[in-house]
């Protein structure tokens, strides 16, 4: 198939979300339920939101909640939801009130991709989304499905003596389906009218309609993921809690050095903790590709950014000289090994001081100006965030904190257009650790070159609330290519023994 038709065809995300969130145990649909600071359907349209495969998406909502997510959508800024309507009373009513509304202002024998998704699956990876509208090139109708790593009984229940197994299933057969389920438009439009004409017509999915109403229509499966969850159970609200708050975010595409250099050029950058070591590298990398960078540090330029004063003065200055400030970078911190109970006073605020108030200090001092160039700010955690660790008590909390004014920031300053992100590398060779470390093995350590590479590309990039993790699978780029699940868990098991 051409490119030329390829960009002819829209893709539409249609979000359904017609739930009321009684099996939850709500008196609100369950897509409205606050999951790490935002609502779950926040968490899906922001998804296609970024998703560049993805033109426009249109929401189905439960009666009587079209307006709570039309507030969503304009506080967040959603600008590829064009729709939100309300849904019928069955998933089938629903989803050919789906159908009449992308068939509106279509010229005869214009067709469209689209994609149904759950709304209550707001882990859904990018890749599944790239991968569903890849394969609508071939196939006009595609489900996500995962193996089932449960063997799968079948019963039939005998009256009061419960229920009995009547057929094992073949375990490497089956799969679990997920959404979203992906069709040509004329294709789902079509089965639905076959079906139309089955007074017992009833599913609970599109894929079926189209299985049984077209059964000669191929049904092309994609590989899912495992991350794809589906809030619909009390403890499902608890696991997507957790995992959001575990999850890393893959790290942004490198921009190459002609784009490094168009987007650097004229910006000012302003690094704390910029005498050595990553922040050494991101100015040294910046500059290079015509960025103003101001690099501040105790041993270079005096600057102690537990004092606020310091911190003032350093972005007051920058912004004197060059009318702007676009991005402000901390790297600096303290890492004191040791256990809590032997550790003196004056060792506890030093680390509080530098690896908390400090950064606290910067963001409110920044703000300011960042608000001004619609810039970022990016700070870094620690792989032991997830769970402290014996002797590190004060460096593992403090990065955690980290995490968490990354993810209330990006909230708070999203109206602005500030954007906040986080970066948690791996064990990485810098002098900090050399100091509290020792030598270690040439190549089990990043090098601070390539965190710093990274940390541009995150700066460069309009993602926001992130903690991007940059692993050593690919120095390169500093991650791998696995699913976000993957990413999720590999670092979660990294975080049990490294510290960076």
């Amino acid at each position: 198939m051409s490119e030329q038709y390829i960009a002819q065809v829209r893709t539409t995300a249609v979000v359904l979300a017609g739930g009321t969130g009684q099996r939850v145990g709500l008196s609100i649909p369950k897509q409205l339920l606050k999951i790490a600071g935002k609502a779950v359907i926040e968490h899906t349209l922001s998804i296609f939101q970024q998703a560049e495969s993805i033109d426009d998406v249109i929401v189905l909502m439960a009666p009587g909640y079209v307006s709570d997510v039309e507030k969503i959508v304009a506080k967040a800024g959603l600008t590829k939801v064009i729709k939100v309507i309300e849904g019928g009373a069955t998933r089938n009513e629903t989803t050919e009130r789906a159908i009449a509304a992308l068939g509106e202002g279509l010229a005869d024998g214009e067709d469209r991709n689209v994609l149904f998704h759950d709304a209550v699956r707001p882990l859904l990876s990018q890749r599944v989304i790239k991968d569903c509208v890849e394969a609508l090139e071939r196939y006009q109708a595609v489900d996500v499905a995962i193996p089932s790593a449960d063997t799968i009984i079948v019963t039939r229940t005998h009256g009061e003596d419960g229920a009995f197994i009547t057929d094992v299933p073949d375990r490497s057969r089956l799969r679990r389906g997920q959404t979203p389920q992906a069709f040509k438009l004329s294709t789902i439009r079509r089965a639905y009218e076959v079906a139309s004409g089955d007074p017992n017509f009833q599913a609970t999915d599109d894929c079926s309609v189209v299985l049984k109403y077209l059964p000669d229509v191929p049904i092309y499966v994609v590989a899912g993921d495992e991350y794809n969850m589906k809030v619909t159970q009390p403890v499902d609200v608890f696991i997507a809690d957790k995992l959001f708050q575990l999850a890393s975010t893959a790290v942004p595409q490198p921009t190459g050095e002609a784009g490094y250099r168009e987007l650097l050029t004229g910006k000012t950058m302003v690094v704390f903790g910029g005498s050595y070591g990553i922040g050494a590298d991101i100015a040294s990398l910046a500059e290079s590709f015509g960025a103003k960078v101001y690099a501040l540090g105790r041993s270079t330029t005096g600057t102690h950014i537990e004092n606020p004063e310091h911190v003032d003065d350093a972005l007051s200055k920058a912004y004197a000289e060059t009318g702007r400030i676009d991005y402000v970078v901390n790297t600096a911190g303290v890492l004191r090994i040791g256990k809590l109970a032997e550790t003196d006073s004056a060792t506890i605020q030093e680390a509080l001081n530098v690896n908390y108030l400090a950064p606290v200090q910067i963001a409110r001092a920044s703000y300011k100006y960042l608000a001004e160039t619609k810039g970022q700010l990016l700070l870094y955690t620690s792989s032991s965030y997830t769970r402290g660790r014996a002797e590190y008590s004060l460096y593992s909390s403090t990065k955690a904190a980290m995490v968490n004014l990354t993810q209330a920031l990006s909230d708070e300053w999203a109206a602005d257009g500030v954007r906040v992100n986080c970066v948690n590398p791996e064990r990485t060779a810098t002098p900090m650790r050399t100091k509290a470390f020792g030598e270690e093995p040439v190549g089990s350590l990043l090098s601070s070159e390539a965190v710093a590479r990274t940390s541009v590309d995150v700066l460069l990039s309009e993602m926001t609330g992130h903690v991007i993790d940059v692993r050593q699978q690919d120095p390169t780029r500093g991650a791998s290519e696995a699913s976000g699940f993957e990413q999720a868990l590999a670092s979660v098991l990294d975080r049990q023994i490294d510290v960076p």
